[in-house]
């Protein structure tokens, strides 16, 4: 079976979008539990950090918690 490597960017582009809405990873599952979406903390950092890949869901609700384009998660992605 081929496992597909996470794409380099997303998690640093996530965390990025974060940091300029100045939330903490915290406050950010807060909102996303508010929004119907449970994920732990693990599993955020995880995210961020590439090591697990992130569901379609869970960017578009935080490209609303963040204020971004949908699109912003994907600049400067490395193929």
């Amino acid at each position: 079976m081929l496992k597909i490597r996470p794409d380099r960017n997303i998690g640093s582009n996530i965390q990025k979008a974060r940091y300029g809405k100045g939330l903490t990873q915290d406050e950010t599952i807060a909102k996303l539990q508010l929004m119907g979406i449970e994920i732990s903390r693990s599993t955020y950092a995880k995210i961020e950090t590439n090591r697990i890949n992130i569901r379609v869901s869970e960017l578009i609700a935080l490209s609303k918690i963040f204020d971004v384009d949908f699109n912003y998660f994907f600049e400067d992605l490395t193929l």
